[in-house]
């Protein structure tokens, strides 16, 4: 990594952003770059490097504005498609979560369940345009008399449709396997019996918080691409842990820093958007997500250019160590292994499966850098930096 004696600012980039002479490239094309010239000369030539992940993130959910009735109504439970929603935070609000099903589901009664519709279901197809049966109750009052409302709307007759997700884009993940003897239904999929597969959830080296670990261009305003629109980085997400073990690169092994985001779901594609069915485990939401990140310094070079090869998760037992909060891990593996279709682990090859879309975060990616060397999205500055750690170099 270099010295970092020559640096590039926020306004600079964003004032060649609009000339229209902004180099930009995806993490996949910096990472060959560096591979070939140095962090050193990638600096001087490139100015943003642009991100994407793609899948299951199930901390995600929609604030709704439906608007008021006549006569008025302050709802305190409410219903999307059966699937119900929060009422309690002012008379038409209500906040939908991804993981909620319908109520009618039967769940893991009949092992293991389907759970064929939820919360991400309904925001996908409010996104899609789709008309959703919307169903409000209320105890009324002399200001909001009314106590029962139905009715059907499309995503055009909501007053407000927000997304706002508290937890997204986790910076690294586990990949899982199973040493019970028996199959089992997780969030990270069906895993077989020992260790018959593994998976794993993560884009690796186009992944956006893998490709600045220190989150010195991500935090409170930073613009971001969501659900095929602009959005923004609105605070830490939960579980937000930068004090994870790193490698001498600097990139995290284990799960560490996430986000909580926003965007205007009128303006998002259902294809970046898409309600997830995990069988035996629940309902959640495919959520498309990248970052720009600019190349302020030199190391910010080097990190945008670490390739798959150079970045690790663990290997976790979900049959009985993660289940009964037993912290173990069973061995450390890259993307570069996993990606190639099998890991070898206490002496057996597995075949190994992802959880995310690769070839969808490429799509992210290559989407906004066209946006960015369009001149139709610029940077947004960090107002407030996202919790980390001292950078140490190595």
């Amino acid at each position: 990594m270099g010295e970092c004696v020559e640096k590039k600012s926020y306004n600079e980039i964003n004032k060649k952003i609009k000339e229209g002479t902004a180099v930009v490239l995806t993490a996949e094309e910096m990472t060959g770059l560096v591979a070939e010239e140095g962090a050193k000369n990638a600096f001087k030539k490139v100015d943003v490097v642009t991100t994407g992940t793609f899948g299951t993130m199930c901390s995600s959910g929609a604030f709704i504005n439906f608007g008021h009735t006549r006569p008025k109504i302050k709802a305190t439970k409410a219903w999307l498609n059966d699937v119900e929603a929060y009422g309690g935070l002012a008379a038409v609000d209500i906040y939908i979560g991804a993981t909620q099903v319908q109520d009618d589901d039967p769940l893991n009664k009949v092992h293991p369940g389907r759970f064929r519709y939820g919360g991400g279901h309904v925001i996908e197809d409010l996104i899609a345009g789709r008309p959703v049966k919307l169903k409000a109750k209320a105890y009324g009052t002399d200001c909001y008399p009314l106590r029962e409302y139905e009715t059907t709307v499309t995503i055009q007759d909501l007053r407000d449709a927000f997304l706002y997700n508290p937890r997204n884009a986790y910076q690294n993940y586990n990949c899982a396997v199973n040493l019970s003897k028996r199959t089992i239904y997780t969030y990270m999929g069906i895993l077989r019996p020992n260790m018959g597969n593994a998976t794993y959830s993560s884009a690796g080296q186009l992944s956006p918080l893998l490709n600045d670990p220190y989150y010195w261009t991500i935090g409170v305003g930073t613009r971001i691409f969501l659900g095929g629109a602009a959005g923004m980085v609105t605070w830490r997400g939960t579980q937000h842990a930068p004090d994870s073990p790193r490698g001498e690169n600097g990139v995290v092994r284990e799960g560490a820093g996430t986000i909580a985001v926003t965007g205007d779901m009128k303006l998002m594609s259902p294809e970046y958007i898409r309600g997830a069915s995990l069988t035996g485990y629940g309902c959640s939401l495919m959520v498309g997500l990248g970052i720009p990140i600019p190349i302020l310094n030199e190391d910010l070079a080097y990190f945008t250019g670490v390739s798959d090869r150079d970045i690790c998760c663990q290997v976790v037992d979900y049959g009985i160590d993660y289940p009964n909060a037993i912290n173990r891990s069973l061995g450390e593996v890259s993307y570069a292994e996993l990606k190639s279709g099998k890991i070898d682990l206490m002496g057996k090859s597995i075949p190994t499966a992802p959880l995310s879309s690769y070839p969808m975060a490429k799509k992210i990616a290559e989407s906004l850098k066209r946006w960015i060397q369009e001149g139709h999205f610029t940077l947004g500055i960090p107002q407030e930096p996202l919790p980390t750690v001292p950078f140490r170099k190595k």
